[in-house]
């Protein structure tokens, strides 16, 4: 099944955009096409370091960008669904396929020969006439090849290539453990009684996901990546809230085959020991010497100013809670903030966001909002094909044009939650735009939103609400990225960058002029009130001390695991002991502040692309609130506005400096104030 008319994986694009065609392939397909694609790709290397003229911007960069077009294209393609549809199958293959990954980056990465041609380019690069995209492509190869290790000498480059496989190995068992014992741990209910508090449609979801396990009459209810829980807020029953907290917090440590304590011990050992190699005193040091932050230190010290006035604010939030927990006669845990928090803001601004759920239906918030927003700013026009075919039934596929009609790709939408998908909600891409490759986008928004029954309206919660117009965010960032050279495609920029765009699309959730057109309940199609809007705005502030208290601890354990020696991750670490002293260090150990994240269920970092840089999202949010500053200060959503944003931040994808972007467009370097007001720490 490795020739074209077998594999489709293998044949050439027919489809519009280059989008795989999903319904032809099978499982079987995967490996057989990935094995042909490292071929191909390791053939085309060969032939530029086996060519005996000087090296050339052409015969060197360009022909590299030229390259592994089958196997990126194979690449993408499973990984969307190892993501999204993660059957026994496919883990499967994932496990044979890692290490193969990466053996064969490394084999490129680290080729002495490949190095020493770039090297060449690089030195005589201003000599060079090459345009500032061409000119930042040598730049990046050479620095990227350098910080992986391409000067070491032999015997490093094959310690390092041991070390990133077997690294390859347990991130992928992190995330197959982790997948499987939250599947295991989602909470069965006998009765509805169990359950007072919730919504008709959460109420039918629960039901729904009972029914899918072969529990009809019982509720299910699935946990959330992320330590807490929407529910938590609504449900009335204290025992049912421990439950469902204990549930999550238990996740991947029970002693059982899917427990990550020993994965993750292993994971940064290694990493610490790869860093040694590269010669960094840390995993940390390595990572963040190639990010906007360009030390540990910078990332800490962002941490550090944070935390101090988060705490103390999150301690005031618990006292007001405490004062109404007291007439019930319980003393605030973990598993009561969310509940005793929607009584304060009911209480302080006579608002029950759970009550909100009638006025944010998922197709009107989709269409009458995300998608009008971006109109607005950008003229885009979404257009539902319904007769391409996406990875799973539930996916939706939608064609976009620019305002004068041409074409500019396709975004996929997977908005439900199943047992084959992992937890969180992420953009990627299947196809990026590269004028050398002649291709155009195509990206995917995934969600994980509870599925109502048959004939029952999908209703949001506010923070999904917000969910969908953050991922969307990434989406217009991987749509709008116009580059020449593959490298620099989509939202192939800095991790600590890459979330700002996303955090900047949340401004129009609450903007009036998108807020009127999405907000309409599902009955009466009554606009939301404006004193609920009211009351909205005025508790923006409210309960940030927790959320930005359980987001910095969350970081600052990723930068403490990720800040360890060789020696000091050597150490048989016990994780909890770790990660409370790492807590008590910054003064985030409030028992009734859980972290975002414990170290078992930290997907991010140990089986996605965060590691060491969690810290990305409030790095990135103070670009993001001095950017909504900017749009308040010259008419909001205009399409002058939106034009200046995509083509001199959006449009650029990574085939420049992101801050040097980031001043083209806002006239000055971004400034922390609007952060610090945004999530109450000013005082």
């Amino acid at each position: 099944m490795t020739d074209a008319v077998n594999n489709p994986l293998l044949a050439p694009p027919s489809l519009p955009y280059d989008l795989p065609p999903y319904g032809s392939i099978d499982v079987e397909h995967y490996l057989p096409a990935f094995r042909a694609g490292f071929a191909a790709q390791r053939a085309e290397v060969d032939a530029i370091t086996a060519q005996s003229d000087e090296p050339t911007f052409a015969n060197t960069l360009v022909a590299l960008e030229r390259s592994g077009q089958v196997l990126d294209r194979v690449a993408r393609t499973f990984y969307t669904v190892a993501s999204a549809d993660g059957t026994l199958a496919i883990q499967a293959v994932e496990e044979e396929l890692a290490p193969l990954m990466s053996a064969h980056r490394d084999a490129i990465q680290l080729d002495a020969d490949l190095f020493a041609r770039i090297a060449a380019v690089h030195a005589q690069l201003d000599g060079l006439d090459l345009d500032a995209e061409s000119r930042y492509l040598v730049e990046r190869y050479h620095r990227e090849m350098s910080l992986a290790g391409a000067g070491l000498d032999d015997a490093q480059k094959q310690k390092l290539t041991e070390l990133n496989q077997r690294l390859s190995v347990l991130t992928t068992t992190f995330e197959k453990n982790l997948l499987a014992d939250t599947n295991e741990l989602a909470v069965v209910f006998d009765t509805a009684d169990e359950l007072d508090g919730l919504s008709d449609g959460e109420l039918s979801a629960a039901a729904q996901a009972a029914t899918s396990r072969g529990l009809d009459g019982r509720y299910v209810v699935n946990l959330t990546l992320y330590t807490g829980h929407p529910l938590l807020a609504s449900l009335t029953n204290r025992e049912s809230r421990r439950r469902l907290l204990e549930a999550s917090r238990s996740r991947a440590t029970r002693g059982n085959d899917n427990d990550n304590r020993a994965v993750l011990r292993e994971i940064v050992c290694l990493r610490a020991e790869r860093a040694e190699v590269l010669g960094y005193p840390s995993h940390a040091a390595a990572v963040l010497a190639d990010q906007t932050a360009g030390s540990p230190d910078a990332a800490r010290d962002l941490l550090r100013r944070l935390a101090t006035p988060a705490a103390a604010n999150a301690r005031a939030e618990q006292e007001a809670l405490q004062k109404i927990a007291d007439v019930d006669g319980i003393r605030i845990e973990a598993h009561d903030w969310a509940f005793y928090t929607e009584k304060v803001r009911a209480e302080r601004y006579d608002l029950d966001r759970a009550a909100l759920r009638p006025w944010f239906e998922a197709e009107r918030v989709l269409r009458d909002g995300v998608f009008f927003a971006a109109e607005k700013l950008y003229g885009i026009r979404m257009t539902e094909r319904h007769d391409l075919q996406g990875y799973h039934p539930d996916v939706r596929v939608f064609e976009v044009h620019n305002a004068d009609g041409s074409e500019l790709g396709l975004f996929l939408l997977d908005l439900y939650t199943r047992d084959s998908k992992r937890g969180g909600a992420w953009m990627n891409s299947i196809v990026t735009q590269s004028a050398l490759r002649g291709t155009a986008p195509i990206v995917v928004n995934n969600l994980n939103v509870n599925k109502p029954a048959p004939g029952t309206p999908t209703l949001l919660t506010l923070d999904e609400v917000t969910t969908l117009f953050h991922e969307f965010g990434h989406a217009l960032h991987g749509l709008f990225a116009t580059v020449t050279y593959p490298h620099f495609g989509g939202t192939a920029v800095y991790r600590d960058f890459v979330e700002f765009p996303s955090q900047v699309n949340e401004m129009w959730i609450l903007w009036p002029e998108v807020l009127t057109n999405y907000a309409r309940h599902i009955d009466t199609d009554e606009p939301l009130p404006a004193d609920v809007v009211e009351r909205l705005h005025a508790s923006e502030a409210f309960n940030q001390g927790f959320a930005t208290s359980e987001y910095l601890a969350a970081s600052w354990i990723d930068q403490a695991w990720h800040g360890l020696s060789v020696d000091e991750a050597s150490a048989d670490i016990d994780v909890a002991a770790f990660e409370a002293r790492a807590l008590a260090g910054i003064g985030l150990d409030n028992p009734t502040v859980p972290t975002r994240y414990a170290s078992t269920y930290f997907a991010h970092v140990f089986s996605g692309g965060y590691s060491a840089g969690y810290y990305s999202y409030i790095w990135s949010e103070v670009l993001d609130a001095d950017t909504v500053e900017w749009f308040r200060e010259n008419g909001g959503l205009t399409r002058e506005n939106g034009d200046r944003f995509r083509q001199r931040l959006l449009g650029v994808g990574g085939s420049g400096d992101p801050l040097a972007a980031y001043r083209d467009f806002r006239g000055r370097d971004a400034e922390i104030q609007p952060l610090l007001e945004r999530r109450g720490l000013a005082g």
